[in-house]
């Protein structure tokens, strides 16, 4: 399946209500929703604790394209950001997506990544088991960060300096998951 270079917003949400609507992905009875957020950091504070909010990160594979040059790659490391959190019977996930800057133009912009629909799946189905075990209690069968059993994509080297979680302490080449 073909990965477009363009960030899609909604192809995110659509993929994450199909999933709950026709897979039942979270049949809990409970109404989620998909937003973003292009600041949200990692840290969650005692009070957003205390309010149930709860981090999860995530590496994709995505191809990005360059506004200035109009260089296209693909990283295998493209972080995800998940915050989400259920109160009484409404969930909320709000999702972001980080960039990486052109290697040719090193210009210091970061571009939002493009993602294919099976990768854009399988993220939503590793942010699904997480809810599922921390927001409803279910023991996980699959591991939520684990990846062996996908297909292994080859990229350039990962370079911390053109990517922005490397820059903000959140890469999933330095932290695979968390907790």
């Amino acid at each position: 399946m073909s990965s477009s270079t363009d960030w899609v917003p909604s192809l995110w949400m659509e993929t994450f209500e199909e999933m709950l609507d026709n897979d039942n992905e979270l049949d809990y009875g409970d109404e989620w929703n998909l937003n973003f957020n292009y600041n949200q950091t990692k840290q969650v504070t005692q009070e957003e604790r205390k309010r149930g909010w709860k981090i999860f990160s995530n590496c994709s594979f995505g191809q990005f394209q360059c506004a200035s040059c109009h260089n296209v790659w693909s990283s295998a490391r493209v972080t995800l950001l998940f915050r989400y959190r259920l109160q009484r019977d409404r969930g909320t996930v709000i999702m972001r997506p980080f960039g990486q800057a052109c290697r040719s133009c090193k210009d210091d912009r970061f571009h939002r990544p493009g993602f294919s629909q099976e990768e854009v799946e399988e993220a939503l189905l590793r942010l699904c088991a997480k809810i599922r075990k921390n927001c409803y209690g279910e023991e996980d069968d699959r591991q939520c960060g684990d990846s062996s059993n996908r297909p292994k994509k080859f990229t350039k080297p990962h370079v911390a300096e053109l990517c922005e979680a490397c820059k903000q302490g959140m890469c999933c080449e330095i932290d695979p998951e968390t907790k």
